[in-house]
């Protein structure tokens, strides 16, 4: 690749497919370009399975591009049925409209606005997709698009050949995407469209859509999806999503998601969530051979992008504090309860499972019965069901779950 911004793309692992790479590539090397990656907003929170592709979206900032962010408030109110067994849920508006100011949060920490050229286009679909004339659309739109040709998209056909329903409305999706592309190539100059490669079919139609109705060329590419090595899928763990929101994840257990990365993830790991240089990372791998450091420059490194640096170094210390002195350090994520409410004791599985600790009262026996919860680095058993006064000191009282996850409890 002769254009620095695709060339690194490959090298970091991002380039999975590209419509047409070596005309991109001339392109890129001749001007920069605004490309966007459209987001939906099911929840006040992306997940890190969304990180490769604001990473991406960065890159473009690293190399004089010009990144949109499409959040879809008018794709959401449909549902992308893209790697779904079922349909989404169906939000209001208003709901929408609170998680795209949510989400925004984000992208507002990790790229960069402090350049004029490159600062980010954030649009919102919308604008577009909510004025439409439906008879007007299927004139103007449909009529580029064959119930043949959908019917061989991934998203349509593994729902059909698992007998599982797929409603009208979802089947429309991949044309609201192509005309989300089609907009923003006529009013923003947007000439490149990227997403993960679930999404490739929905690019191809938007890149159809705008030659056969401008007689003008457009681009698309994707990136792989990520599965870790374990198999399973990126960012699930057995506390549910790793939201980037800091109020639904903090920080602190932001940096051990990375720091417990399986070892055979860490290198393409550090590629892809690290603004590290490749030929460093590579440099790094051949000098240090402790991969316990490795995965905590991981965890330091990622965590800065989104918390900022001051955030990571806390994380780092608080960690080190717990693990190594087995004490209680005041960085660990906090519960905060009322004094009346602990007057009588409080069930322990109650708590846990009330404070989203662990996901059921059965998970939270199982574990007791284990030996896996302690209090304060004594283990409990069965016996000991209720949290006490006498389980606190200075009015703190920390619970450890297994020998990574700890809370601290504070008495307010």
């Amino acid at each position: 690749m002769k254009n620095k911004f695709l060339a690194e793309m490959q090298s970091r692992g991002y380039l999975n497919q590209c419509t047409d790479k070596d005309k991109l590539d001339d392109l890129c090397d001749k001007k920069t370009i605004a490309g966007y990656i459209g987001f939906d907003c099911t929840a006040s929170s992306l997940h890190v399975g969304s990180l490769l592709q604001i990473m991406i979206l960065k890159l473009m900032q690293k190399h004089g591009h010009r990144p949109i962010v499409l959040l879809g408030g008018g794709t959401t109110l449909i549902g992308d049925p893209s790697g779904k067994d079922n349909t989404r849920k169906i939000l209001k508006q208003k709901d929408i409209k609170k998680n795209i100011k949510s989400i925004k949060k984000v992208f507002n920490k990790i790229l960069d606005n402090s350049n004029k050229k490159t600062k980010p286009i954030y649009v919102d679909n919308a604008e577009w997709l909510t004025k439409l004339n439906f008879i007007q659309f299927l004139r103007d739109i449909g009529s580029h698009f064959t119930i043949n040709k959908m019917l061989t998209f991934d998203s349509v056909k593994l729902r059909l050949e698992r007998e599982q329903s797929l409603s009208y409305m979802e089947f429309n999706y991949m044309l609201l995407q192509a005309y989300d592309f089609y907009q923003l190539f006529v009013n923003k100059k947007c000439v490149l469209q990227i997403g993960g490669s679930d999404q490739w079919g929905n690019i191809v139609n938007g890149v159809e859509l705008i030659r056969r109705m401008l007689r003008k060329e457009a681009f698309g590419l994707t990136s792989p999806l990520i599965t870790l090595a374990s198999g399973s899928k990126m960012g699930k763990t057995e506390k549910g999503a790793i939201w980037l929101n800091k109020d639904l994840f903090s920080s602190y257990d932001y940096w051990q998601f990375w720091r417990n990365t399986d070892d055979r993830d860490v290198k393409r790991f550090l590629y892809f969530f690290t603004e590290l240089e490749v030929h460093e990372i590579d440099s790094i791998f051949n000098k240090e051979k402790n991969i316990n450091n490795l995965k905590i420059l991981l965890a330091n490194e990622a965590t800065k992008i989104l918390h900022g640096k001051s955030a990571s170094e806390k994380a780092e210390q608080t960690a080190k504090q717990t693990f190594e002195s087995r004490g209680i350090s005041f960085g660990l994520p906090e519960i905060k309860i009322k004094s009346r409410e602990i007057e009588n004791g409080i069930d322990i599985l109650d708590f846990l499972s009330k404070n989203k600790i662990m996901t059921s009262k059965s998970e939270a026996r199982r574990i007791i019965l284990n030996r896996g919860l302690k209090i304060n680095n004594m283990a409990i058993d069965e016996k000991k069901k209720l949290l006490q006064l006498n389980d606190f000191e200075n009015k703190i009282s920390k619970i450890s779950l297994g020998k990574k996850r700890h809370f601290l409890i504070k008495i307010i």
